[in-house]
């Protein structure tokens, strides 16, 4: 089933193409800070099966790896949409709180695990993963 969603003003919509039945939860630095709270959620989306429509603004930074992460935001509202790195080959994160569905679905793994803010209990059944894997 594909996803469909939208950001806080509504201006920018996300629609996916794939289906996605697991999501992935990021406590890197850079993950707090674009959500504005202790984590993000994402999945990893074929570039093929995004399509990003209305008003977006990026901004790239250089990551702990040494690697571009380019970041995409409404330019309206400024939710997060989207980030790519050249480390997720032909594939996107896209931030799955844009998706009201996505609430349903279940998340499998924790990045960055040596980052997580201390109140928060790890998920019970995810992959937990120090940092970014290889």
């Amino acid at each position: 089933m594909p996803h469909k969603g939208s950001c806080l003003c509504g201006q920018t919509t996300i629609e996916l193409a794939s289906t996605h039945e697991e999501q992935i939860v990021c406590h890197c630095t850079d993950c707090r800070q674009t959500s504005g709270s202790a984590f993000s959620t994402n999945v990893l989306a074929p570039k093929k099966d995004v399509t990003i429509s209305g008003p977006v603004k990026e901004y790239s930074v250089k990551a702990p790896s040494g690697n571009t992460v380019t970041r995409v935001f409404c330019s309206n509202c400024g939710s997060a949409i989207s980030h790519l790195t050249v480390a997720f080959g032909e594939a996107q994160a896209i931030q799955t709180g844009n998706f009201s569905d996505f609430a349903q679905v279940p998340i499998t793994t924790e990045l960055f695990v040596k980052d997580r803010w201390t109140g928060l209990a790890p998920i019970s059944g995810a992959a937990q993963v120090k940092a970014m894997p290889s």
